[in-house]
């Protein structure tokens, strides 16, 4: 495990499929007595490691896999087999500001988001300029976050993410939000998270941004990894998939 933050093996996620909300209750409440329910794998059998510093990208059409992928990893679903390990602080942009209270001010949704990330107050303190300055909104960094635009609330949600000193960041399409001026600060803030050090794992369907950002990318294809490696041949395999239609 040395100098590896992400390591998944033999990971797979079954969700069982439902013709009403009644019979899901009737499921939860009657574990032992299910017979013949329909199922879905949406993972199957997936493995791969991240290193220390190393970014890697994770592509492949909608419904391959990928939001359960880093929902797993994020800790908010459970894999019905394999294991997955962890190591060090992660900030996710799955859902951007998904974390935020409507009612709180931006300021104090910024210190929240800090202790829900297990920063102490002063470090949250040493932070906060950091995080209103990217984030661009002024004195609205005082209003509840209920009368920002999206725009406004988009920057602050980013700037928290990228600024809690995480060891890891997963990121989920979070590029493709915001302006041009605010898109162009994202990836030049995820630059310098990797140049000094850090891991991310970068889900999108921007494939230039895989080849420019990644230094290895995988393939998902219904639920399974069907290539991995050099980001340039992975893309390739996943444009051959889609030209192939299956």
């Amino acid at each position: 495990m040395n100098g590896i933050t992400i390591d998944v093996r033999n990971l797979s996620k079954r969700f069982g499929m439902y013709s009403s909300p009644a019979k899901r209750l009737v499921d939860i409440l009657c574990p032992f007595g299910r017979k013949n329910r329909p199922e879905l794998w949406a993972l199957k059998d997936v493995s791969f490691t991240v290193k220390h510093g190393e970014t890697v990208g994770v592509i492949g059409r909608n419904g391959s896999g990928k939001s359960t992928l880093l929902q797993v990893l994020c800790g908010i679903l459970r894999p019905t087999a394999g294991e997955v390990a962890v190591n060090g602080r992660v900030s996710a942009l799955l859902e951007l500001g998904a974390g935020f209270h409507p009612e709180f001010s931006g300021r104090e949704n910024v210190y929240m988001n800090g202790a829900i990330m297990g920063l102490s107050r002063k470090e949250v303190d040493f932070r906060f300029q950091e995080i209103a300055d990217f984030a661009e909104i002024g004195s609205f960094i005082e209003q509840p976050v209920r009368t920002y635009s999206s725009g406004m609330f988009v920057r602050l949600a980013f700037a928290c993410a990228v600024n809690i000193a995480p060891d890891i960041l997963i990121v989920d399409e979070a590029l493709a939000v915001g302006d041009a001026h605010f898109q162009q600060k994202c990836k030049q803030k995820i630059m310098e998270f990797r140049e000094n050090g850090g891991s991310m794992l970068l889900v999108s369907h921007d494939m230039e941004s895989v080849k420019a950002l990644c230094d290895s990318a995988i393939l998902l294809d219904k639920g399974a990894v069907v290539e991995s490696g050099d980001p340039a041949r992975v893309v390739d395999r996943y444009q051959a998939i889609n030209k192939q239609g299956y």
